[in-house]
Order: structure tokens, then C-alpha cells, then sequence
């Protein structure tokens, strides 16, 4: 019988069992024991520091669970009797005294690797990283001199993912190539792996992804006499909406292979293909004049260094009187030094050369490289979080499937820890999403308002 360990979540999704050892699943595997559970031995060196770290928590409450044994972790001193009765809390299970090593070494980078490890688990993993997120200033106290060592090393290598062409091809290699029949285990019908918009609270996932669609086309005020340039295809989702239904033509273009090849396809499908020109090009070297430009999600992709030339470019592919709309994960100016000098999570694990750039910095770009003018920004945050959590509901009911694809423990893990990570930051305002709307300085759309 195969080994696993169980992901519970709060949600109402059903408990999902994942394989316990690294690696393509194999027949060895099927037979493999199970992860030693947590010793006796407890006294890390690590341990002590963290616990005490731990105990500063002042928003929020946290259990630390250890062979059965539960220790609240918050500083009850700072909370009057009504704060800790109504405290936000969350659950941690160590499951081995390595967690403490792994947390005190390398910080939140340590405790994400440990969980992907299966080193510790808990109920709300989501809670659990809001809870971190709210308290990030006690969790600085918990430090060691191998931390600063291992940070050096992380931006070192993330250094080697500069978003030259050659790399930004290695990069998005890594992430969307990891192929399309594991994507739609968690998209809906649209194929839109960005934040939809939740305008009823009825609204199902595909449902938001074509109000998203639809906020972006009528705010550009499309029409088929429109020629639209996309920057980042995606799986053509929004290529085929907005020829469907406004009849305008796009040229869209990816440098991902799988897209590139999904999205013909689906085009084809759709009778489109007079209408939608799919391209297998680097944002850098698209020729062309345009009435439009839309580029959703594909930002994040461009790194801190290039963001000028990226602006430059979009400036440079308008037409007079054009316009573009931006879809932005972004990241709030008080955060935005900090993430720059730090490789977190995200740009480790899951998105190697990625980079969130803030809305002043987009700004910046825009303005010393072009004369684009911000006509409108609409921002959307808590719309994402809500998007993650459909994602990683799907993601759960269709773990058997992802499992068939040959994806062991260690990807299943890494990647609910991803939709977890993300959705708190979010709910935290850490992070949000926004719709910018620039224009040629002729150009007759918008007005700036901010929501």
C-alpha cells in the first residue's frame, strides 16, 4: 500500500492523499516506508529560538502541534480577553524536528522547502501563512548567521534568470511547458491563468474569467475595426473572446511552445483563424502598428532590469491616439525595496525570473521611455484570492489525474503551497492585482480615477 500524507482542507475539499516519495512515481516507490515521524528529541538548537520567536505573535494565534502535544504560540500579553477569544488562528504539525532546522537556517524560505519536504503540515495552510504575514516583523527575530549566507546564495542563482531572450525562454520553459493537460486539471474552460472577476457572488470560475475579458475589451472600447497586439498568449483565451465578440483582429504572441501550439489549436476549433494570428515571438521583437495592445499576466515576466524596454516597445507598436491595458500583479511601494534586494518563494520555486513590479515603478517606465499616459487604474486584489481558491480546489479534486501525469509528493506539495501562499498574500493585501489603462497622448480614452 502506497505511503501518504493527507492535506485537509477547511474549504470542504475532500482530504487529498499524496504519494510520499520525491521523484517519478515507480513501483519501488508504491512499497516505500513512511517518513520517520517526529523524534522524541525535540531540543533542536533552532527549536528554542523559533518557539520564543513564535510566542511574539500579536496578531493572531498559533498551535504548534508535536507528538500529540499542543503548544499556543501568541503573545498574550498584548491581547485583551475579547482579542484572544475572537483571535484568528491556525494549526501547525511538526512532523519532524527538521522544520526547526530548515525555519531557523532559512527563514520563510526554509519553512516552504520543509513543507514541500512533508517536514510539517496543517489544516489551513492558507491561514497559517496570513497569520505569518500579519506578524512578519517578530518573525525577523528569529535569525541565524547561515540565514544571511543562504540568502546571498538564492540571489546569486536567481541572477543567473536574467529575461534576456535566450533566458526568458529557459524561464518560461519551467513553468508553462510543464504541459497542457496539467493545466486544465485546475483552469476552467477558458484557459485563463490569471485573476478573474467575481462580480456576483454566484459567479463561477469561468464565469469571472469572462467578466475579466469582458472589463478589459469594453474598457478599450474594442471594435472590429480594431487591430489588437497581445503580449502573452496564454492558452488564446482572450484572443478568441475578443474576435468573437467584437470582431476586431488580434495578433497574439507567446514564447511558451505548449501555448503556442494549444492556443492554434483552439483557434482553428473556433473557425478564428481569419481573424487571429498566433506567434512564436519574444515580446522584443514584434514588428507592427496597432489600434490596441492587452498583455494580462505577462508583466511579471519582464524582470525589475527590463521594464523599460518593455514600456518602449508597447509604446513603440501603438499607433497615434492607440491605447494598451495592462493586467498587473503588483507589488504596494512599501513593500516594493525589500522584494527587490530578496528572491522569495515564488521566484525560487514556481516563477524563476519572475519579478512584481509596482505601479510607480510601471509608472516610472512608462514615462521616461514613451509618452504613454496612465488614463486609469482599477484595482482587484481580493478578486485573486478568490480565483487561488478555485484553482486549488480544483487542483485537489484532480489529484489522481496529476498523479497519472507522473508528478510525485514533492510537486503536489510544492504546488498547493504555491495557491496557498498566494491566496494569503492577497487576503493581506502583501500583493494585488490591477487593470492599467495607458494611452498616446492623443488618445481619447479614460479618465484617471483609482478603486
Amino acid at each position: 500500500m502506497m505511503s501518504v500524507s493527507t492535506l485537509t482542507e477547511t474549504s470542504g475539499t475532500a482530504p487529498v492523499a499524496l504519494p510520499a516519495t520525491p521523484g517519478r512515481v515507480s513501483r519501488a516507490q508504491l512499497t516505500s516506508k513512511p517518513r520517520r515521524t517526529l523524534s522524541l528529541s525535540l531540543q533542536h538548537p533552532g527549536r528554542q529560538i523559533v518557539m520564543r520567536v513564535l510566542e511574539q505573535i500579536g496578531d493572531g494565534s498559533l498551535t504548534i502541534v508535536e507528538n500529540g502535544t499542543r503548544i499556543q504560540a501568541r503573545n498574550r500579553d498584548s491581547l485583551s480577553s475579547a482579542q484572544e477569544r475572537d483571535a484568528f488562528t491556525a494549526e501547525i504539525r511538526v512532523l519532524s524536528p527538521e522544520f526547526y532546522e530548515r525555519l531557523f537556517t532559512a527563514g520563510t524560505m526554509g519553512a516552504a522547502e520543509a513543507y514541500m519536504d512533508g517536514l510539517w503540515d496543517s489544516p489551513d495552510l492558507t491561514r497559517v501563512l496570513r497569520i505569518l504575514l500579519r506578524n512578519e516583523m517578530a518573525l525577523r527575530g528569529i535569525r541565524s548567521p547561515l540565514q544571511a549566507l543562504v540568502g546571498l546564495a538564492a540571489r546569486f542563482f536567481h541572477g543567473l534568470n536574467r529575461n534576456t531572450r535566450h533566458g526568458s525562454r529557459r524561464n518560461i520553459h519551467q513553468h508553462y511547458d510543464l504541459g497542457n493537460d496539467f493545466f486544465e486539471t485546475f483552469l476552467d474552460p477558458t484557459m485563463m491563468y490569471s485573476s478573474g472577476l467575481f462580480e456576483s457572488p454566484g459567479d463561477s470560475l469561468e464565469q469571472a474569467s469572462v467578466n475579466k475579458l469582458e472589463r478589459i475589451c469594453q474598457e478599450l472600447r474594442l471594435s472590429s475595426a480594431d487591430h489588437v497586439v497581445e503580449i502573452g498568449t496564454g492558452w488564446g483565451g482572450f484572443a478568441i473572446h475578443a474576435a468573437r465578440n467584437y470582431g476586431c483582429r488580434v495578433t497574439t504572441t507567446t514564447i511558451s511552445e505548449e501555448q503556442h501550439r494549444y492556443a492554434r489549436r483552439r483557434i482553428q476549433s473556433a473557425g478564428l483563424s481569419d481573424r487571429i494570428e498566433v506567434l512564436q515571438k519574444d515580446y522584443r521583437d514584434l514588428t507592427g502598428s496597432y489600434d490596441k495592445l492587452v498583455s494580462i499576466e505577462m508583466v511579471e515576466a519582464v524582470g525589475e532590469r527590463f521594464l523599460p524596454t518593455y514600456f518602449r516597445q508597447c509604446a513603440n507598436l501603438l499607433k497615434p491616439g492607440g491605447a494598451m491595458l495592462l493586467q498587473a500583479i503588483t507589488m504596494p511601494e512599501q513593500r516594493s525595496r525589500q522584494y527587490s534586494r530578496s528572491v522569495d518563494f515564488i521566484r525560487k520555486h514556481i516563477f524563476p525570473g519572475g519579478y512584481l513590479p509596482s505601479l510607480t515603478q510601471m509608472q516610472t517606465a512608462a514615462t521616461s521611455t514613451s509618452r504613454l499616459r496612465l488614463l486609469n487604474v482599477t484595482d482587484f486584489g481580493l478578486h485573486y484570492a478568490e480565483t487561488l481558491r478555485r484553482w486549488r480546489e480544483q487542483f485537489h479534486q484532480n489529484a489522481d489525474t496529476i498523479r497519472a501525469y507522473g508528478f510525485d509528493q514533492t510537486f503536489l506539495r510544492k504546488w498547493h503551497y504555491y495557491f496557498c501562499y498566494c491566496e494569503a498574500a492577497f487576503e493581506e493585501r502583501a500583493t494585488s492585482v490591477v487593470h492599467a489603462l495607458w494611452g498616446q497622448t492623443d488618445c481619447a480614452l479614460g479618465t484617471l480615477s483609482r478603486a
